[in-house]
């Protein structure tokens, strides 16, 4: 009786300890480098981030950072690589208001659910859109924009980076509040579309301020407003779409870290202390707010609150057609 009692103690025991291995990295974590997921190409807003944020990541974790663009779909096609990667404390990536707030309001068939499928680790900015124009057109103001718009009802174009993006809905918030109708030509790539807005082959683009601010300084582009509620250091100047005339209008990226689903608790954990300590060092806010972005960090549960209430937010706003 006492040797069963043996075996079986040791069986519990065990189990207990595998049990506990399962949701725990070892103490060495990481040994070996990391994967980071990003579902945008080269010179997005969110590539631009990753690259100011990897030495400063890599040197305090003491493995490098291997940036891995996946690009496509609105960003659908990377979040959905990372939320299929496997969980070993190895694959991180980025998400944004777009691949984890429009595209899962919009899109029924979402091969990813951006809540269940993911691990949350912390918000890395925010950066609102800037309204942008070729030089050559007729607008010297969003008032302007608005009254040539109404003039050729629905030849003007804007481009966007799909239909499930934030720049899709904020180009339709636009055209909701202004009463006007825009036609939306679709980009893989913010390069692309910010050097066709330049060169006139699109009227008008709500740009990431990061990619498209070198542009607006060498005067290439004119920047018309940003779309957050307040006005960017950066672009002193530029109006609000709120002060010019579509009062409430407020349409700001954020951008955040996640990993697959099941990451063991530890990585994620230090992942996140490790992220919120370079977000908080002096040349890495200054360096972030060069491109016009913020740096805001978050604990896991308040991104996961973050990601829930803006995909009911847009949801809400979602036309039938976008639908």
């Amino acid at each position: 009786m006492k040797r069963v009692m043996k075996h079986f103690l040791s069986a519990f025991l065990f189990l207990c300890l595998a049990a506990g291995a399962a949701g725990a990295q070892p103490a060495h974590w990481p040994d070996r480098p990391i994967r980071f997921v990003l579902p945008f190409p080269p010179g997005s807003i969110v590539d631009i981030t990753m690259r100011i944020l990897q030495p400063k990541l890599g040197a305090r974790l003491g493995q490098p950072l291997v940036i891995d663009n996946r690009s496509g779909a609105s960003g659908a096609i990377g979040a959905d690589i990372l939320a299929k990667s496997t969980p070993d404390g190895y694959t991180f990536g980025a998400a944004t208001d777009s691949t984890h707030g429009v595209s899962p309001a919009l899109n029924p068939d979402l091969s990813y659910d951006a809540v269940k499928d993911f691990a949350m680790v912390s918000l890395l900015g925010e950066s609102p859109y800037v309204l942008i124009a070729p030089p050559a057109l007729p607008a010297a103001s969003v008032k302007d924009l608005i009254a040539l718009a109404r003039a050729k009802r629905g030849a003007l174009s804007y481009a966007s980076a799909g239909p499930t993006s934030l720049a899709h809905l904020a180009g339709a918030q636009f055209a909701q509040m202004a009463n006007v109708e825009l036609t939306e030509v679709p980009y893989r790539s913010s390069v692309a579309s910010i050097l066709d807005t330049a060169q006139g082959r699109i009227d008008m683009q709500f740009a990431t301020l990061g990619p498209v601010l070198p542009h607006i300084r060498e005067g290439k582009v004119k920047a018309l407003a940003v779309t957050s509620l307040k006005r960017v250091d950066i672009l002193p100047d530029v109006p609000t779409l709120d002060e010019s005339g579509l009062a409430g209008y407020d349409a700001v990226l954020w951008l955040a870290a996640v990993a697959p689903a099941a990451t063991p608790r530890d990585a994620v954990e230090r992942m996140n202390s490790e992220l919120r300590a370079v977000l908080a060092m002096p040349d890495v806010i200054e360096a972030l707010k060069a491109q016009g972005l913020d740096a805001v960090s978050s604990t896991p549960g308040e991104l996961r609150e973050i990601i829930t209430r803006d995909i009911e937010k847009w949801r809400r706003f979602a036309t039938p057609a976008a639908k």
